[in-house]
């Protein structure tokens, strides 16, 4: 092409000034002016017309008005949100876009909303482009790992860093491909391992789908990578919605998938298989003596499945999904009625319950014990559609369980073999060092109930919407069947196995009609209930800070010099000159009932389900607190976040009660702007709970983690090079993270990394340098860290504590750094928001910091 940077041979005119437009002018001017005003009268919504008015017809103005420009749309999309006005709200991140394509803070603050609505992958989009515009912009980054986490959950780490699974996959799939199986479809094809390896054993033509957006355009780039683009078609699709010739050109002669979850049906592999044989699939080889050529027949890999089952007891579980306690700081939970975590399974399914929640067993707090031998629940033949048709339909099967240890009935835990052909086989059981971990169906109606040995347990087992369903409905003692499944009292419930009594099993069956108060709490909810040590620790210091300030008060009344009186307590029903206390926790709390039940307080909870908060008000009446001292703030406000105000006396706050740390080992996103408003609403002497936050961490080496938070290279995925790709969505925070029984070795002492101070905003920083002395010599691969959370000067919880229910978290470092044992380790701790980074390197040119 020519030179497009040549001079031109004939001089250049003299380009025309632009003749000025008085109109246009004073249109631009007016607008702007009327912008300002209407944000001074805040009227965002006008005011952002004018400003779209202004800067499509005068550009020249973008930079000059773009702070105000920010300002205006996230204040009329706040406003457009509170109104549940969505399209409206998008439409102006559109058009915003439209004007600043290249605005990090706009796109960022567009893929917030994205994300809390639901759209992950968009909002990942977003913050991607933001820190591709910016890539030392901390509020695009913190978001973008939050979002990775939902994205491209860790067990795609755990499962691609296991050489084991990946090479059975392999050689299955390449003794079918070899066998005549040369037209392949890998359905839910993730990074595109598996299509990839039916590629490279020689298969003509492969077909990979894939859902998410985020995976399908991961699997385009690693089979790009791979040199394979040109050889593997992935669809952005599910593989349900698929058909022949639309999207392949014919049936295949094999599927691949690994669609399936701890309780092996839970990812759909059953709707997904039906669908595949009827329409995507060349029919099955009906015998072993059926002439038809391999290619001409279809199959699955993996071929079926056994899964298997054992009763467990288990604290841990016990403690997450049923109420375990009498007493909460010192208020009596007898009221309280039924609390549960939303995990419950029936044979009839339930679509407001899940049926089963997922655990490792081998890294569960505590341990568990087996209270039965492990069964055979199930099996399934995933090249049989028949028997996958029929799956659903299958009667319930029950099944007789000797019980060989005693112990308290807490769940069934659930594991199985998938078989991936004649020969090769994976397992998910909990002494297999796998990836997978296992289905648990907790059991709720079983307080206080103990299985001994020469008990049988009956339990259920059934597939009524293609989701794997066990229910232990009795036990059977004595030849006397107890029920399990109904909610009526145990000591009561005993009946004959043979001839029962009509008029008994009657009189059984009406007292399960008799309605009983059940509500329903998150298992972090349920754990937090059950966390005494807790709830007794608030109790202290807010009978501390209550006393203090009911003195100061009386004080006060009756003057200089003149003692107080505690012997002569106010009346508990005067409300003229009550204390209040605001409980701003998140979820369900029962702080807020502490508080009021020191009587002369007025609490509020912000409490909002109505189920949560019929509870306190039933544990209110029957622990003598008054409702007039417990009030339900949220049910008065339009505005979550105008919560931290003023009661409407215009009292100030006596205390202010923050949820500081959330379950899964993180700060809170905006805790210290809530401190910091807080403190301004306190009256004098009044206290945020907790006032202070430690954070303490320790050196350690761990391969588990570092296992679950990036592919190690490209020896585990079989030589394709994968670990780039998948690893732009590693995080460097691990959070759920149980430190009681991580495998690791801790290469140093627990030591202070950081302190919050929410009581006094002058003492705070932001970053922090930290030296330990390594103990011992190893790699460090992380630094797991917990919090001490003061509530006063004397009295703290931790959230390292037995039962606690909080988790940990850890940062694991880009790269292991190598110690030996006395070496001293700088640490460089930053505090970004609610996100710890943290970078280490060792430094033995002095000793330990002065602080």
């Amino acid at each position: 092409m020519p030179n497009a940077s040549a001079r031109p041979k004939h001089g250049r005119r003299t380009r025309r000034r632009r003749r000025e437009d008085p109109a246009r002018n004073e249109l631009v001017s007016s607008s702007l002016e009327s912008a300002q005003q209407c944000l001074f009268r805040q009227d965002y919504g006008t005011a952002f017309v004018h400003y779209l008015l202004v800067l499509n017809i005068a550009p020249v103005f973008k930079e000059f008005a773009r702070e105000s420009f920010r300002f205006t749309l996230f204040k009329w999309t706040e406003e457009l949100d509170s109104v549940g006005r969505i399209q409206d709200l998008f439409d102006c991140y559109e058009q915003a876009l439209e004007l600043f394509p290249a605005d990090e803070v706009i796109l960022n603050s567009m893929g917030e909303h994205l994300f809390r609505m639901g759209f992950r992958d968009e909002a990942a989009g977003h913050f991607h482009k933001a820190l591709k515009l910016r890539p030392d912009y901390p509020e695009a980054r913190e978001n973008f790992y939050r979002v990775a986490n939902w994205l491209v959950e860790r067990w795609h780490f755990l499962m691609l860093n296991d050489h084991g699974r990946n090479r059975k996959y392999q050689q299955a799939i390449q003794k079918a491909v070899q066998s005549g199986c040369n037209t392949v479809l890998d359905i839910g094809t993730g990074t595109g391992i598996l299509g990839m390896c039916a590629k490279k054993a020689g298969a003509a033509e492969v077909y990979a789908c894939e859902l998410s957006k985020t995976m399908y355009e991961l699997a385009c780039e690693v089979v790009t990578a791979n040199g394979m683009d040109g050889s593997i078609k992935i669809l952005h699709m599910k593989s349900l919605d698929m058909e022949v010739p639309k999207d392949i050109p014919h049936r295949v002669s094999l599927v691949v998938t690994e669609t399936v979850d701890a309780g092996l049906f839970g990812e759909g592999i059953i709707e997904s298989l039906i669908h595949a044989w009827h329409h995507l699939l060349l029919p099955p080889q009906k015998g072993e003596s059926e002439s038809r050529e391999q290619c001409a027949t279809g199959r699955v890999i993996p071929a079926g499945a056994t899964v298997f089952a054992m009763a467990v007891e288990c604290l841990e579980i016990r403690r997450h999904h049923r109420l375990c306690v009498s007493e909460v700081g010192s208020l009596s939970m007898a009221t309280a009625g039924e609390l549960r975590s939303p995990v419950s399974c029936s044979s009839e399914p339930d679509d407001s319950m899940e049926p089963y929640t997922t655990e490792r067993l081998s890294r569960l707090p505590g341990g568990y014990k087996p209270l039965t031998e492990p069964f055979t629940a199930l099996t399934i033949d995933f090249n049989n559609v028949q028997e996958l048709e029929g799956l659903s339909s299958r009667e319930v099967q029950r099944v007789r369980l000797p019980v060989t240890q005693e112990g308290e009935l807490d769940a069934l835990a659930v594991w199985f073999q998938l078989h991936l052909d004649e020969e090769s086989s994976l397992s998910t059981g909990p002494q297999e060092d796998t990836c997978w971990e296992q289905a648990i169906y907790p059991v709720h109606s079983t307080k206080g109930f103990v299985l001994k040995p020469q008990d049988e347990l009956l339990v259920e087992v059934s597939c009524r919407d293609s989701y794997l369903r066990l229910c232990s409905v009795a036990a059977v003692r004595d030849g006397h069947e107890i029920r399990l499944d109904k909610r009526v009292d145990l000591h009561f419930s005993g009946n004959p196995i043979s001839n029962p009594n009509p008029e008994a099993e009657l009189c059984s069956a009406l007292a399960c009609l008799q309605t009983k108060d059940f509500c329903m709490l998150e298992c972090s909810e349920m754990a937090l209930v059950n966390n005494q040590d807790y709830h007794w620790s608030f109790c202290s210091a807010l009978v501390k800070l209550i006393s203090q300030l009911k003195v100061r008060c009386r004080n006060q009344e009756q003057g200089p010099g003149v003692q107080s009186d505690l012997a002569d307590p106010p009346n508990p029903t005067d409300c003229s000159n009550l204390l209040y206390v605001l409980d701003v926790s998140e979820g369900f709390s029962l702080l807020s009932l502490i508080a009021a039940s020191q009587g002369h307080v007025k609490a509020y909870s912000s409490v909002e389900k109505h189920k949560q908060q019929e509870v306190l008000k039933r544990m209110a009446r029957s622990n003598n607190i008054s409702e007039q001292h417990l009030e339900f703030w949220l049910n008065h406000m339009e505005d979550e976040q105008g919560m931290l105000q003023r009661p409407s006396r215009e009292k100030l706050w006596s205390a202010i009660i923050l949820d500081c740390v959330e379950t899964c080992g993180l700060i809170r996103q905006k805790l210290m702007e809530k401190a910091s408003l807080a403190r301004c609403l306190l009256e004098e002497g009044g206290r945020i709970f907790p006032e202070r936050i430690v954070v303490y961490g320790m050196l350690v080496e761990s391969d588990t983690l570092l296992l679950e938070s990036a592919v190690q290279g490209q020896e585990p995925t079989l030589g394709f090079n994968i670990a780039p790709f998948i690893n732009q969505f590693t995080v460097p925070v691990h959070v759920f993270l149980d430190f009681s029984t991580l495998e690791c070795s801790h290469l140093s002492e627990s030591v202070e990394l950081f302190v919050l101070d929410l009581m006094d905003a002058n003492v705070n920083y932001t970053t922090r340098d930290v030296k330990v002395q390594a103990t011992s010599a190893g790699r460090i691969t992380a630094i797991p860290f917990w919090y001490h959370i003061y509530l006063d000067q004397e009295i703290s919880v931790s959230t390292l504590s037995q039962n606690s229910h909080w988790k940990q978290a850890a940062v694991v470092l880009q790269q292991p750094l190598e110690v030996r044992a006395g070496d001293w380790v700088c640490l460089a701790v930053k505090l970004h928001k609610s996100i710890i980074s943290i970078s280490a390197h060792v430094d033995n040119a002095s000793g330990p910091m002065e602080y």
